[in-house]
């Protein structure tokens, strides 16, 4: 299947993934991503990356969301493809933000959860006031940080797209479920196979 040929599509609903990856999004699919990245023959049609996960750590997903760029940059003339299969959830989201939009498909059953980062803490303060204002400001420094990473991927995903930034913070702060056919007529994915 070359990619130059603009009468060849990119995916079919045949194409069999050369990268497949499901489970949690964590460090053993980081490491998973990485040796089946490296164990592709060299060439030059495009390397199909499918993916269904119930989501799992927001920063590996952002981690697999670099390393996506990086191997292309490696692999080329070769061309990564996204292929998200039943659920792509949360980290998942964050992981196919990496691909370009043109590079992005979805099975007809697949279903897209994209939501705001969540921060989990407790926080007990039992000292003077200055030591409490630093212990504060260190949460708030947290926050915005977090605030920050994700504007950045919800940018990255909506590139474009119809979906402005707003409406997806919007969408995402009750946990926005797009089914493929809505990925697509929202112009979040290339295609549905």
């Amino acid at each position: 299947m070359a990619f130059d040929d603009p009468e060849t599509p990119l995916i079919a609903a045949t194409t069999i993934p050369q990268v497949r990856l499901a489970g949690s999004v964590d460090d053993a699919m980081l490491a998973n991503f990485h040796g089946q990245l490296a164990a592709l023959e060299p060439g030059t049609d495009p390397i199909v990356v499918e993916l269904q996960t119930l989501g799992g750590d927001a920063e590996i997903g952002r981690r697999l969301a670099l390393e996506v760029g990086l191997a292309e940059g490696r692999l080329r003339p070769r061309r990564l493809l996204f292929l998200g299969k039943t659920t792509v959830f949360s980290a998942g989201v964050t992981m196919m933000a990496g691909f370009p939009r043109e590079d992005r498909f979805l099975a007809p059953d697949a279903v897209l959860l994209i939501h705001c980062r969540q921060l989990q803490k407790t926080l007990t303060i039992e000292a003077p006031l200055r030591a409490a204002k630093l212990q504060a400001q260190q949460i708030l420094s947290e926050i915005e940080n977090g605030l920050r990473v994700e504007t950045e991927g919800f940018e990255a995903l909506i590139a474009g797209s119809d979906v402005t930034i707003d409406e997806l913070i919007e969408k995402a702060a009750h946990n926005w479920y797009v089914p493929a056919h809505e990925a697509l007529e929202r112009g979040l994915i290339a295609g549905v196979v």
